[in-house]
């Protein structure tokens, strides 16, 4: 059984010397026939454009490329390394060819969409990729002009909206043919003026007489309407100078001091950062009991288990208790629910913060736990993290207890409806119910939640289980 071809695109501009054998009066020929049945070959040169790592990414830089130009890469091979906001990560092509030019060197950055690299299907096509490689470079400069130029360009425009209202005011005397149709307010002045409205010739639309108009048949001297326009004026004049306040409250320069710009992390973080101060939040303090908890960790410490997995296992717990402390507000008008308990640790790397994710923390026992959180640890500081490893989580643990804070409280990250910062255990002196004083260790956490879906109560009940969890530790090795 024949098949049908699948058509091809057309391009006779890119199509290489060898397949355009025909002359340009046979290319006007061409272009006046049907296009049906016709089929044109064109030249393969693809475009690799920056890939978008994340939700949040807006720009990539080029940290290394591992194909130079001249080299011949398949499918799925990998060409750059590219550092996004959280991560640097390899990116792969999607087609077979020769790295033919190489528009964005490594050190460089570009928006996430653009051509960084041009890739030729053969070598006849190189080329023809350096020479669009060419136009590119030598487009880029003048595309820059045109934004200035536009605005410009722009500001003229306001002018004209005058123009077109003169015409229509130059219209209403024309049909000023109606007499005597005036505005209430017309017919109250040329009562109290003593003015025949049959004779007044009224300049409103349609030829409606106006309030101006019974004054000038009373002689009353109009009042000037430049004055009101000219008071109006101010208020455009200080809304600029209210635009420029943001830029005037920059800081000055400190003497002697030394400005190192973000990098692309610590921007994203940044970001993140001021974004959560739109979130209403609150905060609430436990304390927490810790004996039994550190002699488990003692029996399991030697296992690879630590105190951080432990803590984020008994989260996982009591949030399957509490899903709305796992919730979260995405719109500002509805509850999220996440069916999956992900854990994300604040974790600090050289020149930033990430979050590696425990996926599924609840479900999973503490030595599967430890060895995926070693795994999560060990990529977070090559910065070799896969977005979905550290953007699901739906609760977050920041654990400072291990240098000895005693307590802080933590920023609700984007996006999630909680968060745990997590103190160091210290002896405390502690008295039962029976006024006996005995020391216990004790650590202290404070969550900080998003009052638009979790309320006091919530918090505290989730808190309540986390504790019962904490001091009573044997469910953690179920």
């Amino acid at each position: 059984m024949a098949t049908t071809p699948a058509p091809l695109s057309l391009s006779a501009s890119t199509l290489p010397a060898r397949l355009r054998v025909a002359g340009p009066a046979a290319a006007a020929a061409a272009a006046g026939r049907p296009r049906r049945g016709r089929m044109v070959v064109r030249a393969k040169i693809r475009e690799i454009f920056m890939p978008a790592l994340s939700s949040t990414m807006t720009e990539g830089k080029i940290v290394s490329w591992t194909a130079a130009e001249g080299d011949r890469v398949a499918k799925g091979d990998a060409v750059v390394v590219v550092e996004s906001d959280k991560a640097d990560m390899d990116v792969e092509t999607f087609h077979d060819g020769i790295v033919a030019a190489v528009l964005v060197p490594a050190g460089e950055s570009a928006p996430v969409g653009a051509p960084i690299a041009l890739l030729a299907e053969s070598e006849e096509e190189v080329s023809l990729a350096v020479a669009k490689a060419q136009e590119l470079a030598k487009g880029a400069q003048p595309q820059q002009a045109p934004p200035p130029s536009a605005d410009a360009a722009g500001t003229p425009p306001p002018p004209p909206p005058p123009a077109a209202e003169a015409p229509v005011a130059a219209a209403a005397p024309v049909a000023a043919g109606t007499k005597g149709v005036a505005t209430p307010q017309a017919k109250k002045l040329a009562k109290q003026h003593r003015v025949d409205l049959a004779k007044v010739t009224g300049t409103g639309p349609y030829g409606r007489i106006t309030p101006e108009d019974v004054e000038a048949a009373a002689g009353i001297q109009p009042k000037p309407k430049v004055a009101p326009s000219a008071v109006a004026a101010p208020p455009p004049a200080a809304a600029p100078a209210v635009g420029a306040v943001p830029q005037a409250a920059v800081l000055p320069p400190v003497p002697g001091a030394t400005v190192v710009p973000f990098t692309t992390m610590q921007a994203a973080v940044s970001k993140n950062m001021v974004e959560s101060l739109t979130v209403p939040a609150f905060r609430v303090g436990y304390p927490i009991v810790t004996d039994k908890l550190d002699e488990l960790y003692e029996k399991v410490k030697p296992k690879g288990v630590t105190m951080t997995v432990l803590l984020a296992k008994a989260a996982a717990m009591a949030l399957a208790q509490h899903p709305v402390v796992n919730a979260s507000c995405r719109d500002g008008k509805s509850f999220t629910y996440n069916s999956n308990i992900n854990i994300a640790v604040a974790v600090a790397i050289d020149g930033g913060l990430i979050t590696p994710v425990l996926q599924d923390a609840d479900k999973l026992d503490i030595y599967l736990l430890s060895q995926n959180w070693k795994d999560l640890v060990k990529k977070a500081r090559a910065k070799q993290l896969q977005p979905n490893e550290y953007s699901s989580g739906t609760f977050t643990l920041s654990n400072l207890g291990m240098f000895g804070v005693d307590r802080f409280d933590a920023i609700l990250p984007p996006g999630q409806g909680a968060i745990m910062a997590v103190g160091a255990s210290k002896p405390t002196v502690v008295a039962d119910k029976d006024g006996f004083f005995s020391v216990k260790s004790k650590m202290l956490v404070n969550v900080t939640a998003d009052h638009r879906i979790v309320y006091g109560a919530d918090l505290a009940a989730f808190l309540q289980t986390f504790a019962k969890i904490i001091e009573d530790p044997e469910s953690l090795t179920l």
